[in-house]
């Protein structure tokens, strides 16, 4: 058996890309999937930011085959012209299980330590078990995933310090007020970065907003999406002595926000603490602000001062997470190497008593022997595949506990022709199937799902 991941994600496609494949209804995708007989169990995980499909297999070729077709026909989206190959990626095996377990540890993400795709990754499981298509191995992966995810947050600071501008802005206001709740924010401008610090503020429980712009329309365009309210640049006066938060990002050759301003706001204010967000380049606001005693002025360069103290420490962090992650990895795959070392040392066993059997049954006619002979020559035959198959059985069993051994136990499926049904012994392989899927279930005590 093997693991398959083929998907793709920000890194490799833009967004128009991965738009066209988002899948609204996973279940009967993944019950088309998992009916084929080249895939057992499968998984889709499908984002804003990637798509995709993990599944096992038998028959390795044939699932990438299949998988791939979902993206380079006309499985998922209808497209105008052929993808790009170099859009999608693949993973096989360990590298699926490490994969994964860096994506809902967060840190595969387009921010590392961002926490919502731990969210989303839960979502993808429930409806592979709801759709009936993750059975025992898949179930352990992603259960084994939240729990690394866990470890990643719980043992290391890898989602307490935000590295863009944006969000550091709203972390030092944060740092001066004890709240945020009831404080009331002007923003100068409508562009993408005031948006993106709107939309923190917002998360941070910021609720009153007042934003201004050269331009009124486009004002209200970012107001209408944050409930606040949208004014022209004459009005600054007048909402700078209302103002808690002041964050300013517009074009301009001179500060719309010069010193005398600011101290004439103070004095409406009675002084209280006011925190100025100057993004502007050039500057929006007098530097000589900082020199009033209430007024708190920090520019795009000492924010970007922040935010590459946090990236270094994000960074520090995820090197922990990483450790994490392989920890993780090395004791899943040693789960998975103990999952498969009995069903391949039984396979390769029920394989050869099949062939003794199929070539005792040609012969007997020919041999002109009695039942006692016959018993003793295949008493003899069975004797003779026993010694020839006692070592490297019982280095198999002996791979279960090192790290390699998984690729020994899929090199032993590989030279005994163990996944091909047109082998001799195959005959024996139904009634295997059907063994093994009795012992394992499709359920997992080490539930992880919770959020």
């Amino acid at each position: 058996m093997k693991l398959l991941l083929l998907g793709m994600n920000h890194k490799t496609a833009p967004v128009e890309v991965r738009e066209r494949f988002a899948v609204a209804e996973v279940a009967p995708l993944l019950q088309k999937l998992t009916g084929t007989e080249e895939i057992e169990e499968a998984v889709l995980v499908s984002t804003c930011n990637r798509v995709e499909f993990v599944v096992t297999t038998h028959q390795p070729e044939a699932a990438r085959l299949r998988v791939g077709d979902l993206f380079m026909g006309t499985g998922i989206a209808e497209l105008a012209q052929p993808l790009d190959p170099e859009h999608l990626y693949e993973y096989w095996n360990r590298d699926v299980v490490r994969h994964v377990f860096r994506v809902a540890s967060a840190m595969d993400s387009m921010v590392v330590g961002e926490p919502q795709i731990l969210g989303q990754l839960k979502d993808a499981y429930r409806d592979a078990v709801e759709a009936g298509s993750c059975g025992p191995v898949l179930s352990r992966l992603f259960q084994r995933a939240f729990n690394t995810a866990k470890r990643v947050k719980s043992e290391t600071r890898i989602a307490e310090r935000p590295v863009s501008v944006a969000k550091v802005a709203v972390e030092l206001a944060g740092q001066i007020f004890e709240s945020l709740d009831d404080k009331q924010a002007l923003l100068i401008g409508a562009g993408d970065m005031i948006e993106a610090a709107t939309f923190s503020l917002q998360r941070e429980g910021l609720g009153r907003m007042r934003i201004a712009n050269r331009t009124v329309e486009h004002a209200a365009e970012l107001a209408s999406q944050f409930g606040g309210t949208a004014h022209g640049l004459d009005e600054l006066e007048e909402l700078l002595a209302g103002a808690d938060v002041v964050l300013s990002c517009v074009e301009s050759d001179r500060p719309v926000l010069t010193r005398d301003r600011v101290e004439a706001a103070q004095r409406l204010r009675q002084n209280r603490p006011l925190f100025l967000i100057d993004l502007g380049v050039p500057r929006n606001v007098d530097p000589a602000v900082n020199e009033l005693d209430t007024a708190y002025l920090y520019d795009v360069d000492d924010l970007q001062e922040v935010a590459a103290r946090n990236a270094d420490e994000r960074e520090r962090e995820a090197r922990r997470g990483e450790r994490i992650v392989l920890e993780e990895e090395q004791r899943f795959d040693g789960w998975l190497v103990a999952l498969q070392a009995v069903p391949t040392i039984r396979h390769l066993r029920a394989r050869a008593d099949a062939i003794v059997e199929q070539e005792m049954q040609r012969h007997a006619s020919k041999l002109e022997l009695s039942d006692d002979q016959l018993s003793g020559v295949e008493s003899l035959a069975r004797s003779i595949v026993n010694k020839v198959l006692h070592t490297p059985l019982a280095r198999l069993r002996a791979e279960t506990g090192r790290e390699e051994g998984l690729a020994r136990l899929e090199a032993a499926r590989e030279l005994f022709a163990l996944d091909d049904a047109r082998a001799p012994g195959a005959q024996a392989d139904s009634a295997l199937r059907e063994d093994l899927a009795a012992r394992t279930g499709h359920g997992d005590e080490d539930d992880e799902t919770g959020s």
